[in-house]
């Protein structure tokens, strides 16, 4: 059992390993994960609150609520909860300095 996230996998540990690097770091997941699951399962806070400095996790887990919004090194933002993570994908959990 790993137990170094803020979620412990208790099941599939079996699948394929893939890395993926969150603000600047190099993080492992399973393939067939989420972006949302590898964030957590890897012990890292989705991101800070927009109104305080507490860590946020992610609130409806299925695309409705508009909270798991990370962004991609190239830009763009994508739903944590909702998105296949990659092998090689590069994410922040703050915008961009040139971000609109």
């Amino acid at each position: 059992m790993i137990t170094a996230g803020r979620i412990v996998r208790l099941a599939e540990l079996g699948r394929a390993q893939l890395h993926f690097f969150l603000d600047g770091q190099m993080r492992s997941a399973l393939a067939g994960d989420t972006v949302l699951t590898a964030m957590l399962a890897s012990g890292y806070a989705l991101r800070t609150s927009e109104f305080g400095s507490e860590p946020r996790a992610g609130f409806c887990l299925m695309g409705a609520c508009q909270d798991c919004w990370v962004w991609q090194e190239e830009g763009p933002r994508l739903r944590a909860c909702t998105t296949l993570i990659a092998e090689g994908m590069r994410l922040r959990t703050a915008p961009p300095e040139n971000w609109p």
